[in-house]
């Protein structure tokens, strides 16, 4: 079942007033460099999963997700300000796994990388068990017809 693009729309648009609303609403030093990743919207529009990713050590990123629960309140205020909802979505923050999975993902290709490397020296390296090319073709089968 494809998405409601209503509720995409209406995402976008809390995911920009969010992200307004932290750099020039909220002065909480907690605060750190916050980048807000994406964010989804219920079909019914009644709740908003804000998904961000934190620079910094985990106690960093533990401090900011303080930060953002008590921020919550002014952040739902500039949401409802900004959009023509009959009610303002609750809203959550969620600490993405975006950095995590990216470093995982490069872990994967680095090895990938390797194993193809040593595949491709295995191959430069490698001989034919027997001929070369065990094939009869029609040339030898002609030489053999005149013997």
């Amino acid at each position: 079942m494809g998405e409601n693009p209503r509720a995409r729309k209406i995402a976008d648009r809390i995911r920009e007033i969010t992200v307004n609303a932290l750099e020039r609403e909220v002065k909480d030093p907690r605060l750190g460099f916050v980048t807000v990743t994406d964010v989804r919207v219920t079909g019914d529009l009644q709740h908003a999963s804000v998904f961000y990713t934190v620079y910094g050590s985990d106690e960093e990123r533990d401090e900011t997700a303080k930060a953002l629960v008590s921020a919550k309140g002014v952040v739902r205020r500039e949401i409802g300000k900004g959009l023509s909802l009959r009610l303002t979505p609750s809203i959550e923050f969620i600490l993405d796994a975006l950095p995590e999975n990216a470093s995982t993902i490069e872990h994967l290709l680095d090895e990938a990388r390797v194993r193809d490397l040593e595949t491709q020296r295995a191959h430069e390296r490698a001989q034919y068990a027997g001929d070369a090319d065990p094939y009869r073709k029609p040339r030898d089968l002609d030489e053999e017809q005149q013997d």
